[in-house]
């Protein structure tokens, strides 16, 4: 049987983003975890600001398709999310409503969500560590959008001293929370894909 494909997604733009630097970082466990990795960037699926104009009047964008398509072509996902006054940044909130709106064949809402391992990542300046971002993601993907969340997940505070200059993680717990949520990662997709066949 072919390893699981996971997608990791860095929930920031920018420059020098703490989570796109635990999102490689995640890409490399996930990887010596034996999985088939892909990291996106949502600047590459640029979408308008959900719930603009009435529902309806306007047709689903082709970036939400096309990052719902991404989603679906593998069985796990992890997302390292930015913590904004206590909550998921509106980057991430906006691309997770667009994906669940996204439809083809007439296939239900959430679709795309339901029957994918998700695992759940943080890092902030903040001493808490994005904790809070990470409830209000679990709560949306797992309440909201039916997807299945890990509960082993990585939060790393005071991000801006958090990691070394080859941008590995320089506290052993931080390092060992992330392998731990990475192999299981793999472990439950694995299980998951063996089950549907």
């Amino acid at each position: 049987m072919s390893a699981p494909k996971i997608l990791v997604i860095p929930g920031s733009l920018r420059v020098g983003s703490h989570n796109a630097r635990l999102a490689a970082l995640a890409v490399k466990e996930l990887t010596i975890a034996d999985a088939e990795v892909t990291q996106i960037s949502l600047a590459d699926y640029a979408l308008p600001l959900y719930g603009a104009s009435p529902e309806g009047a306007t047709a689903v964008p082709a970036n939400a398709i096309k990052l719902k398509q991404a989603i679906a072509a593998h069985q796990g996902v992890f997302i390292a999310t930015p913590e904004l006054n206590a909550s998921v940044p509106p980057l991430l909130i906006n691309a997770i409503a667009w994906v669940a709106r996204a439809r083809e064949r007439n296939d239900p809402a959430e679709s795309v969500y339901r029957g994918r391992v998700f695992a759940l990542g943080a890092a902030t300046r903040d001493p808490l560590g994005g904790i809070r971002a990470l409830m209000t993601l679990r709560q949306l993907l797992e309440i909201g959008c039916g997807a299945l969340v890990l509960p082993e997940q990585i939060s790393v505070g005071a991000a801006d001293q958090a990691f070394d200059d080859m941008d590995n993680l320089k506290d052993a717990r931080n390092a060992a929370d992330l392998r731990t949520m990475a192999r299981r990662l793999v472990e439950l997709t694995w299980e998951r894909k063996g089950s549907s066949r």
